[in-house]
């Protein structure tokens, strides 16, 4: 009988971490979708991060820019597949390109080389 119960228990935790992915991936999709209809659609570039998880960099068709970071590789391709926008292997060439800077970002990332604020 302590086969059962125990097959029994692993069933039933199994089933709430499917639904918790289920929940990270639809949680993600949503956030991917808001920012595409902010800004007048979007595509995506998944990178992974290690054991932090994966990096979902989204560029809006008005070259606005921002990203997302999701617990896994796996979450992330599929919060992007569920959000239906597409998805870049690299973020490089024309994709990189349509991606607009502005002065925040320019003295952000030159910071102490051009005078703007320093990155500390």
């Amino acid at each position: 009988m302590a086969d059962a119960e125990t097959q029994q228990v692993e069933t039933r935790a199994s089933g709430w971490a499917d639904r918790w992915a289920e929940r990270r991936v639809a949680r993600t999709a949503g956030r991917i979708d808001a920012f595409a209809k902010a800004h007048g659609g979007a595509e995506a570039q998944v990178a992974y991060l290690g054991e932090r998880g994966a990096r979902i960099v989204l560029v809006g068709e008005d070259g606005a820019w921002g990203d997302l970071v999701a617990r896994s590789h796996e979450t992330a391709r599929k919060a992007v597949e569920k959000s239906g926008i597409t998805v870049h292997d690299d973020f490089d060439g024309e994709f990189a390109a349509r991606v607009t800077t502005g002065r925040y970002e320019w003295s952000r990332m030159a910071g102490l080389q051009i005078g703007g604020p320093g990155n500390t």
